[in-house]
């Protein structure tokens, strides 16, 4: 048998894929940045979260949590802030899911926050 790793946690990531119609990459990570990550780090079982550009005018996000439903719970969190914040944007959530991390490596400069 394998010894422990010391991480037998379950997480637990949930993937979100966007499109937006207007404004610029810079302004839409900003606001990402200011308004929705510090408060999706205050939720229950958080680990982390990224925004991620994909291309001109789409955008991928993954947030970690230690369970599968606060993972599906920042989706739904994300869903809402999405409409009421970043309406000016044309917004479109193009795609969602949610599974456990099954391998995973993280530098120590993941736990430094970067910042738009």
């Amino acid at each position: 048998t394998n010894p422990p790793t010391g991480r037998e946690v379950p997480m637990f990531a949930s993937i979100r894929t966007y499109r937006f119609s207007s404004g610029s990459m810079d302004e839409l990570m900003h606001r990402v940045d200011r308004d929705f990550a510090d408060a999706l780090g205050q939720e229950p079982g958080f680990v982390g979260y990224q925004a991620i550009a994909t291309g001109d005018r789409t955008v991928m996000s993954v947030s970690v949590f230690s369970t599968r439903d606060n993972a599906e719970r920042s989706t739904e969190i994300a869903a809402q802030w999405v409409a009421e914040e970043l309406a000016e944007f044309g917004v479109e959530r193009m795609g969602a899911m949610t599974g456990q991390v099954m391998v995973g490596r993280a530098a120590a400069e993941i736990l430094e926050p970067a910042h738009h």
